[in-house]
Protein backbone atom coordinates (compact mmCIF):
# COMPACT_ATOMS: atom_id res chain seq x y z
CA UNK A 1 0.00 0.00 0.00
CA UNK A 2 1.06 3.72 -0.66
CA UNK A 3 0.44 6.18 2.04
CA UNK A 4 0.98 9.77 1.59
CA UNK A 5 2.22 11.48 4.87
CA UNK A 6 3.56 14.65 6.25
CA UNK A 7 5.99 15.43 8.64
CA UNK A 8 8.57 17.32 10.74
CA UNK A 9 12.38 16.38 10.37
CA UNK A 10 14.86 17.01 13.08
CA UNK A 11 15.47 20.32 11.69
CA UNK A 12 11.94 21.64 12.46
CA UNK A 13 11.36 21.90 8.35
CA UNK A 14 7.86 20.55 7.17
CA UNK A 15 8.32 17.58 4.34
CA UNK A 16 5.64 15.36 2.28
CA UNK A 17 6.56 12.22 0.88
CA UNK A 18 4.62 9.06 0.39
CA UNK A 19 6.05 5.51 1.38
CA UNK A 20 5.04 2.18 0.40
CA UNK A 21 4.27 -0.54 3.59
CA UNK A 22 1.83 -3.51 4.05
CA UNK A 23 -0.35 -0.88 6.49
CA UNK A 24 -0.44 2.29 8.04
CA UNK A 25 1.33 1.29 11.49
CA UNK A 26 4.49 -0.17 9.54
CA UNK A 27 4.56 3.26 7.83
CA UNK A 28 4.43 5.17 10.73
CA UNK A 29 7.17 3.01 12.09
CA UNK A 30 9.39 3.55 9.10
CA UNK A 31 8.77 7.22 9.21
CA UNK A 32 9.71 7.31 13.21
CA UNK A 33 13.00 5.58 12.68
CA UNK A 34 14.39 8.28 10.07
CA UNK A 35 13.73 10.06 12.80
CA UNK A 36 10.58 12.17 11.45
CA UNK A 37 7.85 13.64 13.84
CA UNK A 38 4.65 11.87 11.77
CA UNK A 39 1.87 14.94 11.89
CA UNK A 40 -0.25 13.13 9.36
CA UNK A 41 -0.72 9.76 7.03
CA UNK A 42 -3.35 8.24 5.12
CA UNK A 43 -3.59 5.49 2.01
CA UNK A 44 -3.47 7.25 -0.96
CA UNK A 45 -6.82 5.65 -2.06
CA UNK A 46 -8.20 7.67 0.75
CA UNK A 47 -7.43 10.98 -1.31
CA UNK A 48 -9.11 9.28 -4.12
CA UNK A 49 -12.14 8.38 -2.88
CA UNK A 50 -12.91 12.19 -1.45
CA UNK A 51 -12.92 13.36 -4.95
CA UNK A 52 -15.51 10.14 -5.98
CA UNK A 53 -17.74 9.66 -3.57
CA UNK A 54 -16.93 6.12 -3.03
CA UNK A 55 -16.95 6.88 0.99
CA UNK A 56 -20.11 6.83 0.86
CA UNK A 57 -20.47 3.55 -0.46
CA UNK A 58 -21.57 0.77 1.55
CA UNK A 59 -20.93 -3.14 1.46
CA UNK A 60 -24.04 -4.92 0.29
CA UNK A 61 -25.15 -7.79 2.97
CA UNK A 62 -25.44 -9.90 -0.22
CA UNK A 63 -21.67 -9.57 -0.52
CA UNK A 64 -21.35 -10.84 3.04
CA UNK A 65 -23.11 -13.54 3.02
CA UNK A 66 -20.99 -14.86 -0.36
CA UNK A 67 -17.86 -14.23 1.81
CA UNK A 68 -18.57 -15.87 4.64
CA UNK A 69 -19.55 -19.29 2.43
CA UNK A 70 -16.00 -18.88 1.02
CA UNK A 71 -14.40 -18.61 3.93
CA UNK A 72 -16.06 -21.38 5.52
CA UNK A 73 -15.35 -23.65 1.94
CA UNK A 74 -11.55 -22.30 2.73
CA UNK A 75 -11.77 -23.23 6.37
CA UNK A 76 -13.15 -26.53 5.50
CA UNK A 77 -10.21 -27.15 3.25
CA UNK A 78 -7.42 -26.64 5.69
CA UNK A 79 -6.40 -23.14 4.49
CA UNK A 80 -4.69 -20.91 7.14
CA UNK A 81 -6.80 -17.94 8.19
CA UNK A 82 -3.83 -15.75 6.48
CA UNK A 83 -3.83 -16.89 3.18
CA UNK A 84 -7.75 -17.29 2.93
CA UNK A 85 -8.38 -13.70 3.44
CA UNK A 86 -5.23 -12.74 1.56
CA UNK A 87 -6.97 -14.75 -1.55
CA UNK A 88 -10.27 -13.31 -0.74
CA UNK A 89 -9.20 -10.00 -0.58
CA UNK A 90 -7.66 -10.44 -4.02
CA UNK A 91 -10.23 -11.75 -5.95
CA UNK A 92 -13.52 -9.83 -4.47
CA UNK A 93 -15.17 -7.62 -6.91
CA UNK A 94 -15.74 -4.59 -4.05
CA UNK A 95 -13.23 -2.74 -4.15
CA UNK A 96 -13.85 -1.31 -0.22
CA UNK A 97 -14.79 -4.87 0.75
CA UNK A 98 -11.30 -6.21 -0.53
CA UNK A 99 -9.64 -3.04 1.29
CA UNK A 100 -11.03 -4.07 4.55
CA UNK A 101 -10.02 -8.10 4.18
CA UNK A 102 -6.25 -6.47 3.31
CA UNK A 103 -6.17 -4.86 6.36
CA UNK A 104 -8.05 -8.09 8.32
CA UNK A 105 -5.06 -9.98 6.51
CA UNK A 106 -2.30 -7.38 7.76
CA UNK A 107 -3.33 -7.89 11.38
CA UNK A 108 -3.51 -11.44 11.34
CA UNK A 109 -0.33 -11.28 9.97
CA UNK A 110 0.67 -9.03 12.81
CA UNK A 111 -0.57 -11.98 15.19
CA UNK A 112 -3.87 -10.34 16.02
CA UNK A 113 -6.83 -12.99 16.18
CA UNK A 114 -9.40 -13.29 13.65
CA UNK A 115 -12.47 -11.85 15.94
CA UNK A 116 -10.52 -9.18 16.84
CA UNK A 117 -9.33 -8.39 13.22
CA UNK A 118 -12.82 -8.39 12.27
CA UNK A 119 -13.94 -6.20 15.19
CA UNK A 120 -12.14 -3.20 13.83
CA UNK A 121 -14.62 -3.09 10.67
CA UNK A 122 -17.83 -2.93 12.78
CA UNK A 123 -19.04 -1.01 9.91
CA UNK A 124 -19.34 -4.35 7.79
CA UNK A 125 -18.82 -7.18 10.42
CA UNK A 126 -21.38 -6.47 13.15
CA UNK A 127 -20.94 -7.30 17.18
CA UNK A 128 -23.11 -10.45 16.74
CA UNK A 129 -20.96 -11.21 13.50
CA UNK A 130 -18.10 -10.56 15.63
CA UNK A 131 -19.29 -12.84 18.93
CA UNK A 132 -19.72 -15.30 16.25
CA UNK A 133 -16.44 -15.60 15.02
CA UNK A 134 -14.74 -15.68 18.73
CA UNK A 135 -17.20 -18.19 19.76
CA UNK A 136 -15.82 -20.47 16.52
CA UNK A 137 -12.43 -19.60 17.38
CA UNK A 138 -12.79 -20.79 21.23
CA UNK A 139 -14.22 -24.02 19.83
CA UNK A 140 -12.64 -24.65 17.10
CA UNK A 141 -15.18 -25.02 14.79
CA UNK A 142 -14.75 -21.33 12.28
CA UNK A 143 -15.40 -23.35 9.43
CA UNK A 144 -19.08 -24.34 10.81
CA UNK A 145 -19.24 -20.62 12.37
CA UNK A 146 -18.61 -18.88 8.81
CA UNK A 147 -21.63 -21.55 7.31
CA UNK A 148 -23.68 -20.50 10.52
CA UNK A 149 -23.44 -17.19 9.66
CA UNK A 150 -23.63 -17.32 5.77
CA UNK A 151 -27.27 -18.71 6.79
CA UNK A 152 -28.50 -16.38 8.83
CA UNK A 153 -27.31 -13.72 7.20
CA UNK A 154 -28.86 -14.63 4.35
CA UNK A 155 -32.68 -15.27 6.27
CA UNK A 156 -32.27 -11.60 7.61
CA UNK A 157 -31.43 -10.70 4.20
CA UNK A 158 -34.24 -12.06 2.57
CA UNK A 159 -36.79 -11.28 5.14
CA UNK A 160 -35.70 -7.85 5.29
CA UNK A 161 -35.69 -7.52 1.54
CA UNK A 162 -39.04 -9.13 1.39
CA UNK A 163 -40.49 -6.39 4.26
CA UNK A 164 -38.44 -3.37 2.38
CA UNK A 165 -39.95 -4.13 -1.21
CA UNK A 166 -43.46 -4.59 0.44
CA UNK A 167 -43.45 -1.23 1.17
CA UNK A 168 -41.94 0.53 -2.14
CA UNK A 169 -45.03 0.41 -4.06
CA UNK A 170 -47.27 1.85 -1.52
CA UNK A 171 -45.00 4.68 -0.78
CA UNK A 172 -44.21 5.35 -4.78
CA UNK A 173 -48.17 5.38 -5.15
CA UNK A 174 -49.17 7.64 -2.34
CA UNK A 175 -46.28 10.04 -3.55
CA UNK A 176 -47.74 9.97 -6.95
CA UNK A 177 -51.07 10.36 -5.36
CA UNK A 178 -49.66 13.91 -3.68
CA UNK A 179 -48.05 14.79 -6.88
CA UNK A 180 -50.95 14.39 -9.08
CA UNK A 181 -53.21 16.41 -6.92
CA UNK A 182 -50.89 18.90 -6.58
CA UNK A 183 -49.95 19.63 -10.11
CA UNK A 184 -54.20 19.79 -10.35
CA UNK A 185 -54.72 22.41 -7.78
CA UNK A 186 -51.87 24.12 -8.74
CA UNK A 187 -51.83 23.94 -12.89
CA UNK A 188 -55.18 22.61 -13.55
CA UNK A 189 -57.88 24.13 -11.27
CA UNK A 190 -56.81 27.82 -11.26
CA UNK A 191 -57.29 27.98 -15.25
CA UNK A 192 -60.42 25.78 -15.35
CA UNK A 193 -61.85 28.24 -12.32
CA UNK A 194 -61.22 31.36 -14.24
CA UNK A 195 -63.35 29.92 -17.27
CA UNK A 196 -66.10 29.14 -14.51
CA UNK A 197 -65.99 32.70 -12.63
CA UNK A 198 -66.16 34.45 -15.99
CA UNK A 199 -69.30 32.82 -16.51
CA UNK A 200 -71.28 34.17 -13.95
CA UNK A 201 -72.82 31.57 -12.71
CA UNK A 202 -74.07 29.89 -9.51
CA UNK A 203 -71.19 27.87 -8.38
CA UNK A 204 -72.08 24.64 -6.77
CA UNK A 205 -70.24 24.55 -3.09
CA UNK A 206 -68.21 21.42 -3.84
CA UNK A 207 -66.49 23.27 -6.63
CA UNK A 208 -65.86 26.47 -4.44
CA UNK A 209 -64.34 24.36 -1.81
CA UNK A 210 -61.64 23.18 -4.73
CA UNK A 211 -61.38 26.64 -6.39
CA UNK A 212 -60.37 27.31 -2.39
CA UNK A 213 -57.86 25.60 -2.06
CA UNK A 214 -56.48 25.76 -5.40
CA UNK A 215 -55.83 29.55 -4.35
CA UNK A 216 -54.78 28.48 -1.37
CA UNK A 217 -51.71 26.37 -2.62
CA UNK A 218 -51.35 28.79 -6.06
CA UNK A 219 -50.49 31.86 -3.28
CA UNK A 220 -49.19 30.35 -0.41
CA UNK A 221 -47.98 27.14 -1.48
CA UNK A 222 -43.99 28.14 -0.52
CA UNK A 223 -45.30 28.51 3.00
CA UNK A 224 -46.45 24.61 3.18
CA UNK A 225 -43.22 23.48 1.24
CA UNK A 226 -41.50 25.59 4.20
CA UNK A 227 -43.62 23.88 6.49
CA UNK A 228 -43.00 20.16 5.13
CA UNK A 229 -39.27 21.34 5.05
CA UNK A 230 -39.21 22.49 8.74
CA UNK A 231 -41.06 19.19 9.44
CA UNK A 232 -38.39 17.12 7.40
CA UNK A 233 -35.78 18.96 10.00
CA UNK A 234 -37.26 18.24 13.27
CA UNK A 235 -38.20 14.26 12.44
CA UNK A 236 -34.28 14.06 11.81
CA UNK A 237 -33.13 16.07 14.74
CA UNK A 238 -35.66 13.82 16.28
CA UNK A 239 -34.51 10.25 15.40
CA UNK A 240 -30.82 12.09 15.96
CA UNK A 241 -31.71 11.30 19.58
CA UNK A 242 -31.92 8.09 21.83
CA UNK A 243 -35.35 9.24 23.10
CA UNK A 244 -36.78 10.37 19.70
CA UNK A 245 -35.42 7.04 18.11
CA UNK A 246 -37.35 5.28 20.61
CA UNK A 247 -40.74 7.50 19.83
CA UNK A 248 -40.50 6.70 16.32
CA UNK A 249 -39.48 3.70 16.78
CA UNK A 250 -42.88 2.91 18.93
CA UNK A 251 -44.83 4.99 16.45
CA UNK A 252 -43.70 2.48 13.66
CA UNK A 253 -44.60 -0.50 15.79
CA UNK A 254 -47.87 0.87 16.20
CA UNK A 255 -48.70 2.25 13.12
CA UNK A 256 -51.92 0.16 11.52
CA UNK A 257 -51.17 -2.45 9.00
CA UNK A 258 -47.51 -2.51 8.77
CA UNK A 259 -47.03 -2.40 12.44
CA UNK A 260 -48.03 -5.82 13.13
CA UNK A 261 -45.89 -6.87 10.55
CA UNK A 262 -42.19 -5.00 12.02
CA UNK A 263 -43.41 -6.53 15.10
CA UNK A 264 -43.43 -9.84 13.51
CA UNK A 265 -40.08 -9.04 11.59
CA UNK A 266 -38.26 -7.85 14.65
CA UNK A 267 -39.16 -10.99 17.00
CA UNK A 268 -37.91 -13.13 13.64
CA UNK A 269 -35.29 -11.35 14.48
CA UNK A 270 -34.55 -11.95 17.80
CA UNK A 271 -35.28 -15.78 17.93
CA UNK A 272 -33.11 -16.38 15.20
CA UNK A 273 -29.96 -14.49 16.54
CA UNK A 274 -30.45 -15.89 20.13
CA UNK A 275 -31.20 -19.45 18.31
CA UNK A 276 -27.80 -19.13 16.26
CA UNK A 277 -25.34 -17.59 19.23
CA UNK A 278 -26.55 -19.89 21.69
CA UNK A 279 -25.96 -23.15 19.15
CA UNK A 280 -22.73 -21.72 19.44
CA UNK A 281 -21.94 -21.59 22.43
CA UNK A 282 -21.54 -17.90 23.29
CA UNK A 283 -23.34 -17.77 27.27
CA UNK A 284 -26.88 -16.57 27.26
CA UNK A 285 -26.97 -13.50 28.83
CA UNK A 286 -24.08 -12.40 26.45
CA UNK A 287 -26.07 -13.91 23.61
CA UNK A 288 -29.03 -11.74 24.93
CA UNK A 289 -26.76 -8.00 24.91
CA UNK A 290 -25.52 -8.75 21.28
CA UNK A 291 -29.02 -9.36 20.36
CA UNK A 292 -30.21 -6.24 21.65
CA UNK A 293 -27.94 -4.61 19.70
CA UNK A 294 -28.89 -5.71 16.18
CA UNK A 295 -32.30 -6.55 16.18
CA UNK A 296 -32.40 -2.41 14.66
CA UNK A 297 -35.23 -1.39 17.19
CA UNK A 298 -34.85 1.11 19.97
CA UNK A 299 -37.97 -0.68 21.66
CA UNK A 300 -37.04 -4.53 21.30
CA UNK A 301 -33.46 -3.33 22.46
CA UNK A 302 -34.27 -1.69 25.91
CA UNK A 303 -36.95 -4.79 26.17
CA UNK A 304 -33.49 -6.95 25.68
CA UNK A 305 -31.48 -4.92 27.86
CA UNK A 306 -33.90 -4.93 30.91
CA UNK A 307 -34.29 -8.99 30.23
CA UNK A 308 -30.52 -9.31 30.15
CA UNK A 309 -30.14 -7.41 33.69
CA UNK A 310 -32.67 -9.91 35.25
CA UNK A 311 -31.05 -13.12 33.88
CA UNK A 312 -27.65 -11.78 35.52
CA UNK A 313 -30.06 -11.53 38.68
CA UNK A 314 -31.42 -15.06 38.75
CA UNK A 315 -34.22 -14.87 36.73
CA UNK A 316 -34.89 -17.42 34.18
CA UNK A 317 -35.11 -15.73 30.38
CA UNK A 318 -38.54 -16.48 30.45
CA UNK A 319 -39.39 -15.17 33.20
CA UNK A 320 -37.17 -11.43 32.37
CA UNK A 321 -39.43 -11.59 29.03
CA UNK A 322 -42.95 -11.84 30.93
CA UNK A 323 -42.16 -8.29 32.28
CA UNK A 324 -43.15 -6.60 29.42
CA UNK A 325 -46.50 -6.27 27.68
CA UNK A 326 -44.89 -5.61 24.43
CA UNK A 327 -43.80 -9.77 23.67
CA UNK A 328 -46.98 -12.01 22.79
CA UNK A 329 -47.31 -14.41 25.37
CA UNK A 330 -46.68 -17.53 23.04
CA UNK A 331 -43.26 -16.56 22.31
CA UNK A 332 -42.97 -16.39 26.50
CA UNK A 333 -44.53 -19.86 27.70
CA UNK A 334 -42.38 -21.36 24.45
CA UNK A 335 -39.38 -19.74 26.09
CA UNK A 336 -40.62 -21.62 29.21
CA UNK A 337 -40.66 -24.76 27.92
CA UNK A 338 -37.74 -24.37 25.73
CA UNK A 339 -35.83 -23.94 29.43
CA UNK A 340 -38.22 -26.86 31.35
CA UNK A 341 -36.97 -29.15 28.48
CA UNK A 342 -33.48 -27.90 28.02
CA UNK A 343 -34.21 -27.81 24.39
CA UNK A 344 -34.35 -23.57 23.80
CA UNK A 345 -32.37 -23.67 21.06
CA UNK A 346 -34.53 -25.61 18.75
CA UNK A 347 -37.86 -23.81 20.73
CA UNK A 348 -35.73 -20.38 19.22
CA UNK A 349 -35.36 -22.30 16.20
CA UNK A 350 -39.25 -22.57 15.84
CA UNK A 351 -40.13 -19.43 16.64
CA UNK A 352 -37.58 -17.86 14.58
CA UNK A 353 -39.38 -20.34 11.64
CA UNK A 354 -42.89 -19.13 12.89
CA UNK A 355 -42.62 -15.70 12.51
CA UNK A 356 -40.79 -15.59 9.31
CA UNK A 357 -43.60 -17.49 7.84
CA UNK A 358 -45.62 -14.92 10.01
CA UNK A 359 -43.88 -12.05 8.07
CA UNK A 360 -44.16 -13.51 4.58
CA UNK A 361 -47.73 -13.86 5.40
CA UNK A 362 -48.57 -10.21 6.43
CA UNK A 363 -46.51 -9.12 3.31
CA UNK A 364 -48.30 -11.08 0.53
CA UNK A 365 -52.00 -9.88 2.10
CA UNK A 366 -50.66 -6.19 2.82
CA UNK A 367 -49.35 -6.13 -1.04
CA UNK A 368 -52.72 -7.88 -2.00
CA UNK A 369 -55.01 -5.29 -0.52
CA UNK A 370 -52.73 -2.06 -1.10
CA UNK A 371 -53.05 -1.82 -5.24
CA UNK A 372 -57.13 -1.95 -5.24
CA UNK A 373 -56.85 0.22 -2.22
CA UNK A 374 -54.46 2.74 -3.72
CA UNK A 375 -55.74 2.75 -7.21
CA UNK A 376 -59.32 3.76 -6.11
CA UNK A 377 -58.49 6.40 -3.59
CA UNK A 378 -56.46 7.80 -6.60
CA UNK A 379 -58.95 7.44 -8.90
CA UNK A 380 -61.89 8.94 -6.26
CA UNK A 381 -59.62 11.84 -5.57
CA UNK A 382 -58.72 13.08 -9.29
CA UNK A 383 -62.57 12.07 -10.41
CA UNK A 384 -63.75 14.41 -7.35
CA UNK A 385 -61.54 17.27 -8.53
CA UNK A 386 -62.22 16.94 -12.32
CA UNK A 387 -65.93 16.83 -12.03
CA UNK A 388 -66.08 19.83 -9.13
CA UNK A 389 -65.08 22.13 -12.00
CA UNK A 390 -66.60 20.15 -15.49
CA UNK A 391 -70.10 19.64 -14.20
CA UNK A 392 -69.92 23.78 -14.05
CA UNK A 393 -68.65 24.28 -17.17
CA UNK A 394 -70.84 21.55 -18.69
CA UNK A 395 -73.73 23.33 -17.42
CA UNK A 396 -72.70 26.71 -19.21
CA UNK A 397 -72.25 24.78 -22.52
CA UNK A 398 -75.29 23.46 -22.10
CA UNK A 399 -77.24 26.50 -21.21
CA UNK A 400 -75.39 28.33 -24.68
CA UNK A 401 -77.28 25.43 -26.75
Amino acid sequence: MLFKYKVVDDKGINREGSIDAPNKDFAISGLQHRGFIVVSIFEEDEVKNIFNFSFLMRIPVKDVVILSRQISTLFGAQVSALKAFSLLAGNTENKLLAKKLTQVADDLQSGVSISGALAKHLDVFSEFYVNMVKAGEETGKLNETFLYLADYLDRQYELTSKTKNALIYPIFVIITFFVVMGLMFVVVIPKLSAIIQDTAQTIPFYTKVVIAISDFFVNYGFIFLIFLVLMGIWVWRLSSTEAGKTYLDRLKLNTPGIGNLYKKLYLSRIADNMDTMLSSGIPIVRAIDITAEVVDSKVYKIILKDAAEGVKSGLSFSMALERHPELPSILVQMVKVGEETGGLGSILKTLATFYKREVDDAIDTLVGLIEPVMIVVLGLGVGILLVSVLVPIYNVAGSIK
